[in-house]
């Protein structure tokens, strides 16, 4: 059975805004959200800068009461309440709030009634899991003993929890899962997710990802491997794709999540559809656990694979928002897999790189470039890739556009959006008007 499937719902909390909304303007206004690390005293490490969510309240109040099944009379009107807070990790904090925003969004309480349970699902990758509060509770056993050690310190840390947590909330009984595929993470959850949906297992999928690792060993340890930006001096103009004077990328945290859902079953209740969800493709490198094969031949591969099974030919692509980590080697290499792919198209073609803005969501970062490629077909404006004063020669050699700077205003009729991690793993998604 292939069914086709649509996203009717977005959610997000991210360095540059605590909603989608608040998220997208952001991007397209190219505002960065990356400051000096206020989590904690980074001095001493050599890279100081991260992309922070700031301001930022898991108990804030929705808009509107929300009543799935199994909720109380009075219904539920936050993400988590104040005494969930400490029982879960900062992602889950995150990844809840997405959640939560992208069902409201969507519409569909108002039609539980008419959807079985057991007809949605969830899919929330994480890749690092409760890194922060490992750290602390290890801290805390060696100051105090086992018996400090908090019952909680499980469920904070288990990258699961999050797709449990709101799929309890919510109460879908459909598939509960979350992938850890590193930085393709939440491009393969939203991927896996449609999958569900056209082969007939559900409706409805709430799919993204979520990270939080603005801790001192992530940072420590990235840093370590020289693979940090270290201009501590100009946070914001420290992740740079593309441009010649790159040195490395800058750690975020945040989560993005969608409602995916069958194109019928949107459209008996009326809901807005943002994009459809055409095509989905995975690969493996087999190369490096680190770096991108020659060429991004794996990268290439997953494009292709996604194009084809969408059934979109190159030159209906008129975006790609990319990897793009701001990395002195993955850049290029990304870059000429593009142009490879797009070889016929590459004149007209719109890349950007909005981590340039953001920072690296590791494990939320494959549905962060689906967001940019959502909204870039759904308000015909395409994202630009902000801190390119000085193009790198061998991305300059690849032809393409990387829209330096300032946001294009443009119809796009499909985009695709790449998400490539350790392990030579790589996720691309298309993406298409209805």
């Amino acid at each position: 059975m292939r069914r086709r499937v649509v996203i009717s719902g977005l959610g997000a909390v991210t360095p540059v805004g605590n909603t989608a909304g608040d998220t997208w303007a952001a991007l397209a206004a190219g505002r960065s959200g990356i400051t000096r690390i206020t989590r904690f005293d980074a001095t001493g490490c050599a890279a100081q800068i991260a992309g922070e969510v700031k301001n930022f309240d898991p108990t804030r109040l929705l808009a509107q009461p929300l009543h799935p099944r199994g909720a109380n009379e009075a219904g539920l009107t936050q993400a988590l309440s104040p005494k969930d807070v400490k029982k879960f990790g900062r992602f889950t904090h995150l990844g809840t709030a997405a959640a939560i925003e992208a069902y409201a969004d969507s519409g569909l309480d108002a039609h539980r009634a008419q959807i079985p349970a057991d007809r949605m699902g969830v899919n929330l990758g994480v890749g690092l899991g409760g890194l922060p509060e490992m750290e602390a509770m290890h801290d805390t056993w060696k100051a105090g003993g086992y018996r400090k050690i908090s019952p909680f310190f499980i469920i904070q840390i288990a990258p699961n929890l999050l797709a449990g947590q709101v799929s309890l909330l919510l109460d879908f009984r459909g598939p509960n899962m979350s992938v850890a595929s590193a930085c393709a993470t939440s491009g393969h959850a939203i991927g896996e997710a449609a999958a569900a949906i056209a082969r007939g297992d559900v409706e409805v999928m709430l799919a993204g990802g979520a990270e939080s690792t603005v801790t001192p060993l992530a940072i420590g340890a990235f840093a370590q491997m020289r693979a940090l930006s270290t201009r501590n001096d100009a946070p914001e103009a420290a992740s740079r794709p593309y441009d010649a004077d790159r040195d490395g990328f800058v750690l975020g945290e945040g989560s993005v999540v969608f409602v995916l859902e069958e194109l019928e079953h949107a459209r008996r209740r009326g809901a807005r559809i943002y994009a459809e969800v055409r095509g989905y493709g995975a690969t493996a490198d087999a190369y490096h656990l680190s770096s991108l094969a020659p060429g991004a031949e794996g990268s290439a591969r997953a494009m292709t694979a996604a194009l084809q099974r969408g059934g979109v030919d190159p030159a209906e692509v008129d975006y790609v928002s990319a990897h793009a980590t701001s990395t002195p080697g993955g850049d290029g290499e990304e870059a000429a897999a593009i142009a490879t792919v797009f070889a016929g198209n590459k004149e007209k073609l719109l890349v950007s790189g909005v981590k340039s803005m953001t920072g690296h969501l590791l494990g939320g970062a494959g549905a962060l470039g689906a967001l940019a490629a959502v909204k870039a077909i759904h308000e015909g404006l395409v994202p630009p890739t902000i801190n390119l004063t000085n193009l790198d020669p061998v991305c300059a050699a690849t032809g393409l556009n990387f829209t330096p700077n300032t946001a294009v205003k443009t119809e796009v009729r499909a985009a695709l959006a790449n998400s490539f991690g350790f392990g030579g793993t790589n996720a691309s998604l298309v993406f298409a008007k209805i």
